[in-house]
């Protein structure tokens, strides 16, 4: 089992630990999943998400490269621009999904821990020989810095405003004296930062941002995964397994927008036969009554009929529902339908609504 470099720190907290994608991550602190999704709505939420990989991708032919592995239109981007893109299969389903940053002289590729070697494996298979593709994970921490204060806080404790750095570009900076790299993303729906730094200065940066919160007076805490993954399933985020894999189309996972038709990209020829052949199922989200939606269990029409199945399902603490995404028949891929959920073995009723339940910042 693999450990963060705040492991300990997580652990003298009083964190929950749990096994994610290899590592022993945090999953609540004494705070609750609960209270910790809704400081980092109001304020400010720190997240170790130093499972993440990040690839250095480099070379006179990486521009034509990168542009052919991944789905997302790219030959637009300038220098420091962040954008957000699908890792496809010669099938058309999804390996991974990625943030893709444009560095001077290289590509700044982030992703997810469960898929890192795989996503490393794919990009070398179809390198030619005048691309380097650097895996430089273990060398850098990555820390997200998420909430409606985060930028103030940001602000007070760097060399530079990163309230400047428009969202979805990135840029360097000292944050409390450690040279970063400030990708202002996330995936909470909320404003803020990932951080990229050198490892070893990983419990500097985490504690000193808890301490200047502190100080400042804004509120700043430790949040585990369980926050972290209904702040993404209420802002309409996919989690690699569930809303999208490599058992599932973007085209049926409302993922269309990330792919760019206009170029050539891996797995472009099967998406565009899908889409003359039609989807088979589609996600929607769907609002339960009488008990927490759970992965795997089974949707039915009115009448009782199998009509798709549960991907993710959990409390949103934010508009305080019960809510779950789920790959339906696409007549049923609708908002305002009557749908129902079968929790343990009993039909509740539910309705399809739509995505997502909490607009993110970077669309208000």
């Amino acid at each position: 089992m693999n450990t963060t470099r705040l492991h300990q720190w997580h652990v003298d907290a009083g964190a929950r630990m749990a096994p994610f994608a290899g590592y022993d991550m945090p999953i609540t602190y004494p705070l609750g999943a609960v209270e910790e999704h809704l400081v980092t709505r109001r304020s400010v939420g720190l997240f170790d998400i130093d499972h993440m990989g990040q690839f250095e991708i480099k070379g006179s032919g990486a521009d034509a490269f990168v542009s052919r592995m991944v789905s997302a239109k790219i030959d637009d981007m300038k220098d420091w621009d962040a954008r957000y893109s699908l890792l496809l299969n010669d099938r058309g389903t999804v390996i991974d999904d990625l943030f893709i940053y444009r560095l001077p002289g290289a590509w700044w590729i982030v992703v997810n821990a469960s898929n890192r070697a795989e996503d490393l494996a794919w990009f070398n298979a179809h390198k030619p020989s005048d691309v380097s593709v650097d895996d430089r994970s273990d060398e850098t921490y990555m820390i997200a810095v998420q909430g409606p204060r985060a930028i103030e806080l940001l602000d007070m404790v760097s060399d530079r405003s990163i309230s400047d750095f428009p969202r979805f570009t990135s840029g360097n900076a000292s944050v409390l004296g450690v040279s970063c790299l400030v990708g202002r993303t996330g995936y909470t729906g909320e404003d803020g930062v990932e951080l990229f730094f050198p490892a070893d200065d990983a419990e500097k940066l985490w504690t000193g941002l808890l301490a200047e919160g502190e100080r400042r007076g804004i509120e700043t805490k430790a949040i585990g995964l369980a926050a972290r993954d209904s702040l993404r399933f209420e802002a309409g985020m996919p989690l690699h397994g569930h809303e999208i894999s490599q058992d599932i189309y973007p085209l049926e996972s409302g993922f269309k927008w990330a792919c760019d038709f206009e170029k050539d990209f891996v797995g472009k020829a099967a998406l565009e036969q899908l889409a003359a052949d039609g989807v088979k199922r589609k996600l929607v989200g769907i609002e339960v009554q009488g008990g927490v939606p759970r992965e795997g269990y089974e949707v039915q029409s009115p009448e009782g009929a199998k009509i798709g199945v549960v991907v993710a399902g959990m409390f949103c603490p934010t508009v305080k529902k019960f809510a779950a995404n789920a790959l339906v028949d696409p007549a049923f891929g609708k908002s305002g339908l009557d749908v129902k959920i079968v929790i343990r073995g009993k039909p509740a009723d539910a309705k399809t609504i739509k995505r997502p339940l909490y607009v993110p910042a970077y669309r208000r």
